[in-house]
């Protein structure tokens, strides 16, 4: 196996500054077989469009005549790669990953895809997710004698994967079988790429045709970047198989009751990305239009919080009758940086990533339309930026419940304690951030704009997650106390 060299990246690049009060991305994952072409670089498109899903770290790896060859660093795609780089990974077979670490360090040991040799050839693993019981399962690799080099549980995968025997099929049952949690993978072998969905279908990923093969995305929205027509979603339970025998699809786990990531919709994926049959900008829309029957006022004026809460606000405004606006300028780049900000510009915090829009704002009673809040760090100082701009009341809508529990299935939301619906209640949630009302969509208008009774996980809306309660005990443990159930004192 060879590995182009990683250039400046280092473990000591801080995380990424963020100036925004969202749950943050996930990870995407990629797999690609295209005879006659070259995977990586379509790889490379691929994960681009993917970009949205993570920013801390971006890996591709290939393989061509059992060799595996893969290069990944810290940064985004676009600093990761260059012509020199991607022109070492050679085959028609790939995957790739964007990283946002949920478990594990930002650091680049734990940048994806993770490969190694096997008594098989070389393998690799991407991974969107979080196995629930990595914990144990890292323990009983230890105990084998099989050391492990990061802290991220997609290593625990790769393990599991090498010691389990038989055919790449086989194996993906065998970790299916034990794996709880989510986990949406892409996995390189010497002659075949695998798509794998966890049974509760927690994270999505996606099938596609190209001339002459297949590809994975966790996105629909990267096929049109590559050239790709759309297939169909993958199942939760199923393993895909592209090789030179096609695409094989077959149920490697007894799916579970469907549980997709509610915010998949709400914010996470790109708006040109179809889930479960639909256009995520569409349901965006129709989660405003909810959020306005829901929840009216009388306002002059309908303002986004850009980018994500744009659809939403498009939604209210076509319901409500009350005109839209932009009223807040986003600077996108602001969270695309590693250096870190001076404290002074720390202080600032919202004003280094929104101005206002003075003239559309001046005198008028606005409508500011969010799709989340979380810690509540941002939405009092945006409401207060469009009151300084002139704005006489400013009323706070947000296109999903009150977020109140934190997921542990491979989103990074906040602890408990950082939850602001988790510790206050509405009123005191709008007297924090000084609006004039407040309001949160429902989960019956949310499932009801999503068009079902059921099929999504809402945990961090109730409190109530999918796993049997005497497994996810465990979940509720400081990272401290987890280790010590594992390990003993």
């Amino acid at each position: 196996m060879t590995h182009t060299p990683l250039g400046a990246h280092s473990e000591s690049i801080p995380t990424m500054v963020s100036h925004d009060d969202h749950p943050h991305e996930e990870c995407g994952v990629v797999g690609i077989y295209a005879p006659g072409q070259e995977a990586a670089r379509l790889a490379f498109f691929a994960i681009h469009a993917l970009q949205h899903r993570g920013q801390e770290a971006a890996g591709i790896a290939s393989c061509k005549d059992g060799v595996a060859h893969i290069h990944k660093g810290q940064g985004l795609v676009s600093s990761v790669f260059n012509e020199d780089n991607l022109s070492t990974l050679q085959g028609h077979l790939a995957i790739g990953h964007t990283r946002y670490s949920t478990t594990g360090g930002s650091g680049i040991r734990n940048a994806q895809p993770q490969v190694i040799e096997t008594i098989d050839g070389p393998f690799g693993v991407a991974h969107n997710g979080n196995l629930v019981n990595a914990p144990q399962l890292r323990r009983e690799l230890l105990e084998r004698g099989i050391g492990l080099q990061t802290s991220s549980d997609t290593e625990v995968i790769v393990q599991m994967l090498a010691g389990a025997g038989g055919d790449w099929l086989s194996r993906i049952r065998v970790l299916m079988s034990r794996a709880e949690g989510a986990f949406a993978l892409t996995i390189l072998t010497r002659d075949a790429v695998y798509g794998v969905r966890d049974p509760w279908g927690f994270r999505p990923l996606a099938i596609g045709e190209i001339d002459g093969g297949h590809v994975l995305v966790s996105e629909t929205c990267a096929f049109s970047t590559i050239g790709a027509r759309f297939v169909r979603e993958v199942e939760p339970g199923e393993i895909v198989k592209l090789s030179d025998e096609g695409l094989h699809v077959e149920q490697g786990a007894v799916p579970k009751k469907r549980a997709f990531c509610t915010f998949e919709q709400i914010y996470f994926s790109r708006p040109d990305s179809i889930h479960v049959g639909n256009l995520v900008h569409s349901t965006r829309q129709r989660l405003g239009r909810e959020l306005a029957r829901e929840s009216p006022i009388e306002a002059d004026l309908v303002v986004p919080v850009p980018d994500s809460g744009t659809p939403h606000a498009v939604g209210f405004a076509q319901e409500s009758g009350i005109p839209y606006t932009e009223g807040l300028i986003k600077n996108r780049y602001v969270g695309r940086t590693f250096i870190e900000p001076t404290q002074q510009l720390r202080d600032a915090g919202v004003a280094m990533k929104f101005n206002p829009l003075g003239d559309n704002l001046f005198g008028k009673r606005v409508v500011m339309v969010d799709d989340s809040i979380v810690r509540g760090t941002t939405s009092g100082p945006l409401v207060a930026m469009l009151r300084d701009a002139g704005a006489t009341e400013v009323h706070v809508r947000v296109a999903c419940p009150a977020i109140t529990d934190p997921c542990y299935m491979g989103v990074d939301m906040a602890s408990s304690e950082d939850l602001i619906a988790g510790q206050k209640s509405v009123e005191e949630i709008r007297q924090h951030i000084g609006a004039d009302s407040l309001a949160f969509l429902s989960i019956e208008a949310l499932m009801s704009a999503l068009d079902a009774d059921e099929g999504y996980c809402n945990a961090c809306f109730t409190g109530i997650y999918p796993f049997e309660s005497e497994r996810f005990v465990q979940l509720r443990l400081s990272p401290k106390e987890q280790f010590a159930q594992v390990w003993g004192d």
